[in-house]
């Protein structure tokens, strides 16, 4: 499976990202786009983003990311762990965009970093960090 293959099928199974309103782009195996803008249903006060809405963002940068190489090596892969630091506020209407970078790739684990910004200011507002088990592309029926 190619990363376009990948963004394909991934486009059309991830309802999660879709109900977060999470837009990606997949360019290649390790590079991959990520906005998010920030709307009402993403509070968690009357103008705080809610941090789950940065971790689950942070979640699929990491593992988006990392999945986008795996598939060029026939494996698919699965989050052992993430940490994320939340560093700055998130508002109301803000717009973020994420990239992740492959930091570790092992025949068995990789280890992958990113940055969440503001997309207009290109300051960070959390960064994070997730180890990922790779495993043969096989053991799921995947199809376009």
């Amino acid at each position: 499976m190619t990363p376009q293959d990948l963004d394909t099928l991934f486009h059309n199974i991830s309802q999660f990202d879709k109900h977060l309103g999470l837009e990606f782009n997949i360019h290649d195996a390790g590079e991959v786009d990520f906005l998010l803008k920030i709307k009402d249903h993403h509070l968690s006060s009357p103008q705080s983003c809610h941090g789950g809405v940065l971790a689950a963002m942070m979640d699929t940068v990491l593992g988006l990311t990392v999945l986008s190489y795996s598939v060029t090596v026939d494996q698919l892969c699965s989050t052992v762990e993430f940490k994320i630091n939340m560093l700055k506020e998130v508002k109301l209407n803000q717009t973020l965009k994420a990239k992740a970078d492959l930091d570790y790739k092992g025949n068995k684990i990789v280890v992958a970093s990113a940055l969440i910004l503001d997309a207009q200011t290109n300051e960070a507002v959390a960064k994070g960090l997730g180890t990922f088990n790779l495993y043969p592309l096989s053991k799921k029926n995947l199809t376009l």
